[in-house]
């Protein structure tokens, strides 16, 4: 883990915000690879059009209504049962499995069983997660719980969770072992991370330190298990898989700073979610844990008001000046600017890791350009 900075005390260049709002730009801190050009589009839609069809026949193993339900989430169908083509989301696990397959110079395909199980453990989570949250929106749309009901949502979670390692160990192979080994220490791990966040939620301080640790399990975790599962189909080491996690990690730990930007200041259109949806469920986000570490007067105010959020039971009906009162606070106390900096930070540490591993340069340029693209980006 890097060294963490304290926050900001005070205001900071950039000025306040507001509602919608595109988070000011992370900029990478890296180029790619001898300049070589690498369209990341492509490379989302190849870990797409590669699992797709895998994570479909999965998800029709299913009984129904589950097999229904899990392919309105997935953006499928919509809520009438008529074909659809929602948002599925970035594809960003799916692209690094397979690409992480090349590393061990196997075909990219080789690393389709480890991108889909990574799939369906993340969405077993979003599933379980928008429940938990009170989430009434997911990519443009009605999350499962709120359409289907709450039963439902856990139950298609439940099994999506198992069709994830169904998915690798039918492979048969000693490579899907060690795999599904890695897999499952992921999913503890980003069980462990929710956990944490729910519990914090009714806390009135949580330290960056810990805010980090939790986001390291919720997000990086899984991220980082994903970078390396398809090079271990391909019959890659245990060191060259465990530096390709420690990419992964970090890049999810800038994966999520970006996140907690937009879960307070990202535009409702591009995002998918409410208008200040982080500050709406009480989350400990970096932006709100810095901005209350930071000292100041404003630091100060804010940890008042949040301490009587945390008792009010009127939460849900503030106005919308309320909680852009509280958001133009953490930007005013810096939590804002210091989670943009933390985002650079280990964006750096990620692109770094790389350096251990030895792969063809175009794979290399690949996952910097990728690391780019998380640190960069609306939704």
């Amino acid at each position: 883990m890097t060294t963490h900075q304290r926050p900001p005390a005070g205001p900071f260049a950039s000025g306040t915000a507001t509602r919608g709002e595109t988070v000011p730009t992370v900029p990478p801190a890296s180029t790619p690879v001898r300049g070589t050009a690498v369209d990341v589009t492509a490379l989302l839609e190849r870990g797409r059009t590669l699992a797709t069809p895998v994570l479909r026949a999965a998800v029709d193993r299913l009984a129904p209504p589950m097999d229904t339900v899990a392919a309105y989430h997935f953006g499928w169908i919509d809520a009438e049962g008529n074909p659809a083509h929602g948002d599925g989301g970035k594809a960003v696990r799916p692209a690094l499995a397979v690409l992480s397959a090349e590393v061990a110079g196997a075909a990219p395909e080789t690393g389709v069983p480890g991108a889909v199980a990574a799939e369906l453990v993340h969405n077993f989570s979003l599933l379980h997660d928008d429940l938990m949250d009170g989430d009434e929106q997911r990519r443009h749309r009605d999350t499962v719980w709120k359409v289907h009901g709450p039963a439902q949502a856990i139950l298609v979670g439940d099994a999506l969770f198992a069709l994830a390692y169904e998915v690798l160990l039918e492979l048969g192979t000693v490579d899907a072992g060690r795999a599904a080994r890695r897999l499952t220490a992921a999913t503890r791990a980003l069980i462990d991370g929710q956990a944490q966040d729910i519990s914090y939620e009714h806390r009135d301080r949580v330290s960056v330190e810990e805010c980090l640790e939790m986001e390291g399990n919720k997000t990086g975790a899984l991220l980082a298990c994903a970078c390396s599962i398809g090079a271990v189909l391909g019959g890659a080491d245990d060191r060259t898989a465990d530096t390709l996690e420690r990419y992964g990690y970090h890049l999810g730990l800038a994966f999520q700073a970006v996140d907690d930007l937009l879960g307070i200041w990202g535009d409702p259109d591009a995002t998918g979610k409410q208008t200040w949806s982080d500050l709406r469920q009480r989350k400990k986000s970096l932006p709100v844990v810095a901005a209350l570490a930071a000292g100041g007067a404003a630091s100060e105010r804010l940890g008042e008001i949040l301490a009587a959020d945390a008792k009010s039971s009127d939460f849900a009906h503030f106005s919308e000046e309320e909680f852009a009162a509280r958001a133009a606070l953490i930007e005013e106390a810096g939590g804002r600017h210091w989670t943009a900096e933390e985002a650079r930070r280990q964006h750096a540490v990620a692109v770094e890791a790389l350096d251990a591993v030895d792969m063809p340069g175009p794979v290399r340029a690949a996952f910097t350009a990728l690391a780019d693209f998380v640190v960069v980006r609306k939704r």
